[in-house]
């Protein structure tokens, strides 16, 4: 009985770190691979790029955001990694108490991750790019597939006749996914 609530204390100790990583664009190995290869969770947001390797155009997944990435862990197990590698840091909450880590709760970043990754195609927008009149109602999806259950409101843009269900991350980073004209809406 003791064993299993040190397994679940554990598990809730757990948080979404938001991590900047300094390396170059370029390098061979990015941080988000390193410490997935260290057995952490690790999430960065990818988008397909087309680029000219030999002569040759090919598809590539890059991160949207060059030093942005998300680790699922604990701070006792995170510290020593980050105070080792000089590439990478904690991101600070702007305007807290000094030393206060950014974090995102955990419900938020799988609700986030499930809806981008039920599209290739999400559309990426930065905290100061979405203004008051592009949020719409709040909306619950119920319709077959990867989105039923999913949360978010919806995003209005000037002159398209598209649904976009639109997650954010306060602070961090927003996601919108095409949703169909198939897909029942509920207005929460």
């Amino acid at each position: 009985m003791a064993s299993e609530e040190v397994v679940k204390s554990a598990k809730t100790n757990s948080e979404w770190f938001v991590l900047r990583d300094l390396k170059r664009p370029n390098a061979l190995k990015r941080a988000y691979s390193e410490l997935a290869d260290f057995g952490f969770e690790v999430f960065t947001p990818l988008q397909t790029v087309v680029v000219e390797r030999g002569g040759r155009r090919v598809r590539e997944q890059r991160p949207v955001i060059n030093d942005l990435l998300f680790v699922h862990s604990t701070r006792e197990k995170l510290d020593p990694i980050v105070q080792s590698t000089d590439t990478l840091q904690y991101r600070f909450v702007k305007g807290a108490p000094a030393g206060t880590v950014q974090t995102v709760r955990t419900d938020d970043m799988n609700r986030f991750i499930e809806v981008i990754q039920s599209t290739d195609r999400p559309r990426f927008y930065s905290p100061e790019e979405i203004t008051p009149a592009m949020i719409g109602k709040t909306i619950k999806l119920v319709c077959p597939g990867l989105l039923n259950g999913q949360t978010g409101t919806l995003l209005k843009i000037k002159g398209s006749n598209k649904k976009r269900l639109l997650v954010q991350l306060p602070g961090i980073l927003s996601a919108a996914v095409e949703i169909s004209a198939t897909d029942f809406v509920e207005v929460e």
